[in-house]
């Protein structure tokens, strides 16, 4: 039953009937389809730009080498830990590539290819995982916002920056990035409900690569699909294929798009695949077998679009080498910045905290001086 207030000063409530139910929305133009897009492969190939193609080639190609050199550097001890994206580098691309300079990116843990991708210095994007600083990069002077490890708390921050640009007139689109074991965080949820409600312009991208750690998606949730949760909250709900990266492309830059002119939010989910290990950490052999990692690698996102470009001429032997040196070139540079040890200053444990420290902070950062002075004089 609902209640209705009557007016008067006396005001007092009765119950009424409640009105028919109908739905706030339409849910049919919100589903998503029953397969994932694809673009490489299919007809919609011949329509797609060369230059996009090449360029998202070029950028794969990079990211694979970043991941294998990122990967080595915790082997030795340059790194604390790494969660590689090797396999999933299409999305990450993808989503660098679907934003302006003014919008917005919020990455998870996963996403320092992204970040690079979208031009963050590599060292500074592994300044979190080398154990230096809480984030190696000024996130205004980027537009992007800190890598986030714990689990979807990112995703109600785009949403806040989002909304708070549209109120101040900014024309800014933020894109949160977050796996399928995100989705089952309370943040998920909190961060589309409010992006629907205030029709904010953010796109979510969820990266489906079928295990949160260990635990496979059948286990996470009964859902059809993780796109279709979006009709829950009022929102269209996109599925694609991850690995292919035109597609992954396509659908992000309609999101955007739709989001810039006041479409409101979207979720997209990338079914895709994690072919390393969640870190260094992790045993994968533990939770799933070689045979299964194998049937992915022939749907590798590299391989797909290398397929396209080579069948339409798009791509020979000259432009594979460019690629594959040009990869190699920013491997080697980060595998010497990383290979020197940083110089720290610990006073930095109090220059960020607050604009204006308190008298606590103070008086500890007077402390901790005290310390390193007598440590000076006693060498």
């Amino acid at each position: 039953m609902t209640v209705q207030e009557l007016p008067g000063d006396a005001a007092a409530y009765r119950p009424t009937p409640p009105p028919a139910w109908q739905p706030r929305t339409d849910p049919a133009p919100l589903l998503p389809d029953p397969e994932p897009f694809r673009v490489l492969g299919t007809e919609a190939a011949a329509a797609a730009d060369p230059q996009l193609l090449l360029r998202l080639y070029a950028e794969l190609v990079r990211g694979r080498r970043y991941n294998t050199q990122a990967t080595a550097l915790t082997k030795q001890g340059r790194l604390a830990v790494y969660p590689s994206s090797t396999g999933q580098e299409a999305c990450e691309v993808a989503a660098a590539l679907a934003l302006e300079e003014r919008d917005w990116l919020f990455p998870s843990y996963r996403d320092t290819l992204a970040a690079v991708a979208r031009g963050l210095d590599p060292v500074q994007a592994l300044t979190l995982l080398r154990g230096d600083w809480h984030t190696g990069y000024d996130p205004y002077e980027h537009r992007i916002a800190p890598l986030c490890t714990p689990l979807a708390t990112q995703l109600p921050h785009a949403v806040g920056l989002a909304h708070a640009a549209r109120l101040k007139g900014d024309d800014v689109v933020a894109l949160a990035m977050v796996g399928d074991g995100g989705t089952s965080e309370g943040d998920f949820h909190e961060a589309l409900n409010f992006a629907a409600v205030w029709q904010a312009p953010v796109v979510f991208l969820v990266q489906n690569n079928g295990f949160a750690i260990s635990v496979p998606l059948a286990k996470q949730t009964a859902a059809p699909s993780l796109a279709h949760k979006a009709v829950g909250y009022g929102m269209p709900g996109r599925l694609v294929d991850g690995n292919d990266a035109a597609a992954v492309h396509q659908v992000l830059g309609e999101a955007v798009a739709r989001a810039r002119r006041g479409g409101g939010p979207t979720l997209i989910e990338a079914v895709t695949y994690r072919m390393d290990a969640h870190t260094n950490a992790d045993d994968a052999t533990r939770y799933r077998g070689e045979s299964e990692v194998e049937t992915w690698r022939a749907h590798d996102p590299i391989l797909l679009l290398e397929r396209e470009l080579t069948e339409r001429g798009l791509l020979d032997d000259d432009r594979r080498k460019a690629a594959a040196d040009a990869a190699e070139t920013m491997a080697a540079d980060l595998r010497e910045r990383m290979n020197a040890d940083p110089v720290l200053d610990p006073m930095d444990l109090f220059t960020y905290v607050y604009a204006e420290q308190t008298g606590q902070l103070r008086e500890q950062a007077a402390q901790l001086r005290a310390e390193l002075d007598a440590e000076g004089e006693a060498r």
